[in-house]
């Protein structure tokens, strides 16, 4: 039976998975899960994942959720899976944990967090909270310098120090692409600082052609129509004031 996963490739998670999937040869059906419209909240998708989260897998009668479990299941379960992206080495293996184990509460925290404070939560027309979207910039800013000083300190390309990226590299630079939803003027203020960290975005872009890109489609796509949304609000806001500045004062 084929393999199930059910993503929505806004989700940074969704994308790391389908992107190992498509690497590693690894056949699967694709199952939209679309976050915009809460079809993960339905009572069919609950019974899949109690969680009610993107990613969750289906293989034959196994269910699993948690985007770095399944990652690691996929990695494990699957044959022809090229062993630098979960080496059978255990003392690598431990030290994509940490990565991992780490990820969730400083990385993530910081960028999803953050972006969900300033861009995709107006999108989605939740109130906006800039205290929050403050303090989650600076775990994120934290984290990338964190990155640059831990596990990108060496010659390896990669956060393991080698020449080929781990299932590690894959979650975390799936996790930092979602900054391109930002206008330019702030990512360039996230990102600009960290050169280690671009340089290895781009390693890892080019050690999975063409699917990162292919992956990453859609975020491109809603990064555009932020830009053209942004774009006309400022339009918008510099005729109001010309109107009003053109308006007789009251006596």
């Amino acid at each position: 039976m084929e393999l199930k996963v059910y993503a929505d490739r806004m989700s940074q998670p969704s994308r790391a998975v389908i992107i190992f999937c498509k690497v590693n040869g690894i056949n699967f059906e694709e199952i939209k899960v679309d976050l915009s419209k809460r079809q993960q909240l339905s009572a069919e998708f609950k019974e899949i994942n109690p969680m009610r989260q993107v990613p969750t897998i289906v293989d034959g009668r196994f269910k699993l959720f948690e985007s770095h479990a399944i990652l690691i299941y996929l990695a494990s379960a699957f044959p022809g899976v090229a062993d630098h992206w979960y080496p059978a080495d255990v003392t690598r293996r431990a030290k994509i944990h940490s990565v991992l184990d780490w990820h969730h509460s400083n990385l993530r925290r910081g960028a999803a967090t953050f972006i969900l404070n300033t861009v995709l939560g107006a999108a989605l027309g939740l109130p906006m909270k800039p205290q929050i979207a403050a303090e989650a910039e600076k775990i994120l800013s934290s984290s990338l310098s964190k990155i640059e000083s831990i596990w990108l300190k060496g010659n390896g390309r990669f956060l393991l120090g080698g020449l080929q990226p781990s299932i590690a590299d894959l979650s975390l630079v799936c996790e930092i692409m979602q900054l391109e939803l930002l206008d330019e003027k702030d990512r360039s203020r996230v990102l600009g600082p960290h050169k280690k960290v671009q340089q290895w975005i781009e390693d890892t872009r080019n050690a999975i052609k063409p699917h990162f890109d292919e992956a990453h489609k859609i975020l491109y796509k809603t990064k555009t129509k932020f830009q053209v949304q942004r774009t006309l609000q400022a339009n918008s806001e510099r005729e109001e004031s010309s109107i009003r500045k053109a308006l007789p004062s009251k006596m």
